[in-house]
């Protein structure tokens, strides 16, 4: 009778860890076409600094994830659905979207950077003036050099996307060129032979990324901050930073 019980008190305990365990298994949504942020690698898996930065705070905080490749049109209403339990996707936390979702601590400070060759004299956007300026079509670097140089200044070529005007720049097409900083950053430090730098401006509003979930799963974003808070202090955000972007790790805010 003794070894009966014992027996059923560890099965019953074997069924209730197991039980635990899939339920800290979440599902992450991710789009694969922000390089470097999240893209598909030739084995058609995510890669990327946020799909690193989740993978680190899921180690952090002891839980599972099952990474999703999914399409940024509707990738909000999947958390609503119950489809994904996480979305990290290079997402700008915005009040609109907050009425939607309940996001992270922020984890990475997105906003436009001017990018020009090395010797180039450009310290502004005001610098700008006479020199053919790159921008991504409607864009908030769009907006901030058309009320610099006029909206329908001949100087200001656009472009779909950071990395057809980025080649443009290195190609010498264009004397200058804004875009996202990540892109950016990951542009100059993947292609050194280019001899880029970043200029800095206070007209180009910071904001941050931010990691969501759906607006009742506060218990799921307790472990993604603590989660956070923890590969911060530990150095583990540092080292994914640089690996990705450069040296200078950014100070993030508390909230």
């Amino acid at each position: 009778m003794l070894k009966s019980l014992i027996f059923t008190g560890c099965l019953l305990s074997s069924l209730i860890t197991s039980a635990y365990a899939a339920q800290t298994t979440y599902v992450v949504g991710s789009g694969g076409t922000y390089r470097p942020f999240e893209y598909e690698n030739s084995q058609k898996q995510l890669e990327g600094f946020d799909i690193d930065i989740i993978k680190a705070i899921a180690k952090a905080e002891d839980f599972d994830i099952k990474l999703v490749n999914t399409p940024w049109e509707g990738i909000f209403a999947t958390l609503n659905s119950g489809d994904r339990d996480i979305i990290i996707s290079g997402i700008t936390i915005t009040d609109k979207r907050k009425a939607m979702v309940a996001f992270s601590s922020p984890y990475f400070p997105a906003e436009q950077s001017i990018v020009v060759p090395e010797d180039s004299k450009v310290d502004s956007v005001a610098a700008l003036k006479g020199q053919k300026v790159g921008v991504v079509n409607s864009s908030t670097g769009d907006i901030v050099v058309s009320n610099e140089l006029g909206k329908n200044s001949t100087d200001i070529k656009r472009f779909d996307n950071t990395p057809l005007m980025l080649q443009e720049l290195a190609e010498d097409g264009i004397g200058a060129a804004v875009g996202d900083v990540g892109v950016v950053k990951y542009y100059i430090k993947s292609h050194p032979e280019k001899a880029l730098k970043l200029v800095p401006d206070a007209k180009f509003e910071r904001q941050y990324f931010g990691i969501a979930v759906a607006k009742d799963n506060i218990e799921l974003l307790g472990k993604i901050n603590a989660g956070l808070k923890k590969i911060v202090a530990d150095g583990t955000y540092a080292k994914i930073y640089e690996t990705w972007f450069d040296k200078n790790v950014p100070t993030l805010p508390a909230e």
